[in-house]
């Protein structure tokens, strides 16, 4: 192709992406790179106002293109709760790879089968766009989301400091590194602790300190590769009475009775803040 045609296929491209719904179904096609995917599935029109909103606060872009998600890599994502970034990494991968997503099983409470029944249904609804993602359910004796070593890229957001809280933060890191291939990876994205303050195993604050996580991943086999800085806050002044709580998007009370809405001088603090900060790293299963 001589230099004018390329230029004619990348102003396309930019324009394509830049047209949101057209552009994810589009992305799709033989030959689009991930980048153009990824920022196409980013400005989806399947994508919610109110989720697009905390993607200043998320970095969905600079946080997947660190972790290294690729179009034809099978992923994994643990607690996928809420959809938010299957909503942008199936989109990545429909067609040319493939995204599991895991949340609680369903069989073990009410709460955990409504969960899991919306996020099917948000999954089959969209197949045009998420192609054959597909959701699995773990807990006690199901700990087997995917068949084990088949995973390029695991990936988890948030959800570090709720292990530690149940105790099953052993066994979470065990599956993941059960799940990926060796020379596979492991995403994680967690509320950065202050590193002055003894980490409390059980992490009641909802920070956890980075070293503390580095140590609990390479205490299951994984190597550390690189700490990134995408989802770095230093507003957050990690006050440990119920600061991640009190900031967006829950703006609540945690510690306080009901759980009530943050309001007057506290709230727009915590607005002033911004999301959490957060560490964002990156670890490989060393090949066998």
């Amino acid at each position: 192709m001589n230099h004018m045609g390329q230029s004619l296929v990348c102003a396309v491209s930019l324009a394509t992406v830049l047209s949101g719904s057209i552009a994810l179904a589009d992305s799709h096609s033989a030959g689009v790179s991930t980048d153009m995917r990824l920022r196409a599935a980013i400005a989806g029109e399947h994508r919610s106002e109110d989720k697009k909103a905390r993607d200043a606060f998320r970095n969905p872009y600079e946080t997947l293109t660190f972790l290294g998600l690729e179009e034809d890599m099978t992923v994994l994502e643990i607690n996928a709760s809420g959809g938010w970034y299957t909503e942008i990494i199936a989109p990545v991968v429909a067609g040319t790879g493939k995204y599991v997503a895991t949340l609680t099983d369903p069989d073990l409470s009410d709460r955990a089968r409504n969960s899991f029944n919306t996020h099917v249904e948000a999954i089959k609804a969209n197949k045009d766009i998420y192609g054959d993602a597909e959701l699995a359910g773990i807990g006690p004796g199901n700990m087997e989301p995917l068949k084990p070593g088949s995973a390029d890229l695991v990936l988890t957001f948030r959800n570090i400091h709720n292990w530690m809280g149940s105790d099953t933060i052993g066994d979470m890191m065990d599956m993941m590194y059960s799940s990926a291939k060796p020379g596979g990876h492991l995403g994680i994205v967690e509320h950065r602790g202050n590193p002055m303050v003894k980490q409390d195993p059980k992490a009641r604050s909802g920070y956890v300190n980075e070293g503390y996580t580095i140590k609990l991943a390479e205490d299951a086999g994984w190597q550390f590769v690189a700490s990134g800085d995408a989802n770095n806050n230093p507003m957050d002044d990690k006050d440990y009475e119920g600061r991640v709580w009190r900031l967006p998007p829950t703006l609540r009370y945690f510690g306080q009775e009901g759980f009530p809405n943050l309001e007057g001088a506290d709230r727009q603090k915590s607005l002033a803040i911004g999301e959490s900060d957060r560490f964002t790293l990156l670890f490989v299963k060393p090949s066998e």
